[in-house]
């Protein structure tokens, strides 16, 4: 659903999705959050390096918004990414996800000039939190 919700805001060449594989990967956390044995909510922490690791997949279904699934699922990824030693987490997200921009500035989180894959993207907005 996410890569759905994603896909009807930006052009396909500006969605930077994990697929399956990518999230299988050995330097990949997958959360997965349910209500009611109902799954709702998504993120992955992505560690490529010991000082950063970048948050992605992040998604809560439209009818868990505003129950507390986002903000626990960043927490979560914040307890594990500082047990691992990670000082910064980093994201992108776009341009038209005002709610997930506003989501992680309330987590404390702040926009960063675009990074990696992101440089010259036109829909992309990057964000960090020192976690230490």
């Amino acid at each position: 659903m996410s890569a759905a919700y994603a896909k009807s805001l930006y052009p396909a060449e500006n969605c930077f999705m994990l697929d399956v594989h990518e999230l299988e990967g050995p330097d990949v956390s997958f959360y997965l959050a349910s209500l009611d044995a109902i799954a709702v909510g998504t993120a992955a922490l992505v560690c490529k390096d010991g000082a950063a690791a970048e948050l992605k997949a992040m998604f809560v279904h439209p009818d868990a918004r505003g129950s507390g699934v986002a903000g626990a699922l960043l927490g979560r990824v914040e307890t594990d990414a500082r047990d691992r030693g990670v000082d910064e987490i980093v994201l992108e997200t776009g341009t038209l996800h005002t709610m997930a921009r506003q989501l992680y500035r309330k987590h404390g989180y702040r926009e960063i000039p675009l990074f990696g894959q992101y440089i010259g993207e036109q829909f992309s907005v990057c964000m960090a939190k020192n976690i230490h």
